[in-house]
């Protein structure tokens, strides 16, 4: 643990690449091989289950501190962070234990979980008692499952090349899957990562492909010619909201795969049967989709499947999910990855043809300004725009341009005027400041700026809404989009006007309209609003807009094609 906490403390202070680098290739050189593979298991983004309830971990550093609680909450609000505020908060240990990593994860905290309460408290305790400040906060990560190291997989990827000596292509061949849950991290499985070149490094049974991912297009429509060349250089797809996967066919099994490497096989059992008519070998590249009436349906539909543990006959028949296949990686076992793009597409029809699975759909247009005019009717397609694939780049390993280019041209984000009703302080760098928001809009439109005004100082007095009554209504929440002097500027605003405090949430008198962009909207029952955004983000403080002018309902409900629930 304590060569891990170093490495850790050492990457988190320095932005600087090299030495972020050097700083991996000594903890992959001096680390003994178990605690060096799960170390490497939580860079590459592992992350153990949480094992301890988040109330039972703040009661019990409360009890050992010697602090009542709202001296606990005043310190987590001012440090911002629940591992942070306990590493400091309890009195320093009596012991420093010298158990590694591997240790402390596979014999003490993994089998943390399955204890009672009771249990979990001693052990904290103990454990606490046992290490610095440093490696308590590391702890708590790790018994939380909120363990995030500030360095790229790619980066990763590239220590552990130089630290091998080995093409860093096939260090992300070998590295995919790493973090699946079904195997423990182990020296041997480290030994087989940074075997020799020489040594068999095909990809495990099952295992996939590392991902091409694309880069987002910052050019405008009429720098287009000049900067990606004539559109026939380009092969044009619909860009799909969905879950970006894998589908591997081995020996005689079909595998899931999402871009984040988790195993979604059991999720998609259509998919599956699907797969079966598919040739040994055969590794595709495609979106996941919810289907419905010729059309993908929102994404939240399809989220249901991968968040059930069992899937009724009911959920299946309402949420039918197709594979659209774009790309084609490998055939009878041979790797194609390297092969143009437009050749992959020409097989991956011709493999296709009469099977269960479609490719996506090619866009054609004459010029850029006909592809920019299709481009303008995603929305009613249900897709975000239009992904741009040279037609000779191969696929490449991550978010590289070495192999050739993919870019995502996406339409604009819908918009909402939403008003700030709640504050919450925010984590890391932004603790101490309330940056993270929810939002509301009007039951319906206000019918002056009195009307809206007498709402508000209701609020401000506690009143209840009156039912029927002209009303706020929260509809979603975001915590980035601002700037850091509007995060000051908007923080002073909530410090003058908070009307009521909740443990960390502040109930904010309504002074300030801000513009939400969205990828998507849909109704749900969960909002009392009756409706989700899809990665709500703010795009801009809207000084010029007064709170009587901001969004109601109904424009939501024009949004999301349908009338929405007032709660």
């Amino acid at each position: 643990m304590r060569r891990f906490a170093a490495l850790h403390a050492e990457l988190d202070a320095s932005t600087d690449t090299e030495a972020q680098l050097a700083a991996l290739q000594r903890y992959l050189a001096e680390a003994d091989p178990a605690d060096a593979a799960w170390g490497l298991y939580l860079l590459a983004g592992g992350k153990p289950r949480q094992s301890v309830p988040t109330a039972l971990l703040r009661a019990e550093a409360s009890a050992v501190a010697g602090i009542p609680d709202w001296l606990f909450e005043a310190c987590y609000q001012a440090v911002g962070d629940l591992a942070e505020t306990i590493a400091q908060v309890l009195p320093a240990p009596r012991s420093h234990s010298a158990l590694g990593l591997a240790v402390w994860l596979v014999d003490r905290l993994l089998p943390l979980r399955a204890l009672p309460p009771a249990q979990q408290a001693l052990q904290l305790r103990a454990w606490w008692d046992e290490l610095p400040a440093d490696e308590r906060f590391l702890l708590v990560k790790l018994i939380g499952g909120g363990l995030r190291v500030g360095v790229s997989k790619l980066l990763v990827q590239r220590a552990l090349a130089r630290h091998a000596g080995l093409d860093p292509k096939m260090i992300a061949q070998r590295l995919m899957g790493w973090t699946d849950a079904r195997s423990l991290p182990s020296a041997d499985r480290l030994q087989a990562l940074l075997a020799p070149e020489g040594a068999d490094a095909s990809p495990a049974t099952g295992q996939p492909f590392p991902f091409f991912l694309a880069h987002a297009l910052a050019l405008v429509p009429a720098e287009f010619e000049a900067g990606l060349g004539p559109v026939e250089q380009w092969q044009v797809e619909w860009k799909y909201d969905g879950i970006r996967a894998q589908v591997v066919c081995q020996v005689g099994q079909v595998w899931i795969w999402s871009r984040g490497e988790e195993l979604l096989t059991e999720c998609f059992p259509e998919v599956v049967d699907a797969a079966r008519s598919l040739p040994e070998g055969t590794v595709l590249d495609g979106e996941l989709l919810v289907w419905i009436a010729g059309v993908p349906a929102p994404f939240n539909l399809l989220q249901q499947r991968i968040k059930r543990k069992t899937l009724s006959r009911k959920l299946l028949a309402d949420t039918p999910v197709r594979f659209i296949a774009y790309d084609l990686l490998a055939l009878r076992g041979d790797d194609l990855r390297a092969r143009p793009q437009h050749l992959r597409r020409e097989w991956l029809e011709a493999l296709l043809a009469g099977s269960p699975f479609e490719p996506s759909v090619l866009v054609r247009a004459a010029d850029w300004p006909a592809l920019a005019a299709l481009r303008r009717e995603s929305r009613q397609r249900g897709v975000e725009g239009l992904m741009l694939k040279q037609r000779d780049a191969g696929y490449g390993s991550g978010r590289t341009q070495a192999d050739g280019v993919w870019w995502t041209w996406k339409v604009e984000p819908m918009t909402v005027d939403g008003v700030l009703v709640y504050a919450q302080a925010g984590q890391g760098r932004r603790a101490g400041l309330y940056t993270d928001y929810s939002f509301a809009v009007w039951s319906r439109p206000p019918a002056s700026a009195a009307e809206a005004e007498a709402v508000v100082d209701a609020i401000a007095r506690r009143e209840p809404a009156q039912p029927g009554g002209l009303q706020l209504l929260v509809f979603a929440k975001a915590d980035g989009g601002l700037t850091d002097a509007e995060f000051k500027a908007v923080d002073q605003v909530i410090r003058a006007h908070t009307v009521e405090k909740f443990g960390p949430v502040r109930s904010v008198r309504p002074t300030l309209v801000l513009e939400l962009g969205f990828e998507g909207i849909a109704p749900s029952p969960r909002h009392k609003s009756g409706i989700a955004l899809r990665l709500p983000r703010m795009l801009r403080i809207r000084h010029d807009k007064p709170l009587h002018e901001a969004d109601s309902l109904a424009t939501l409900a024009e949004l999301v094609g349908g009338t929405a629930a007032t709660g």
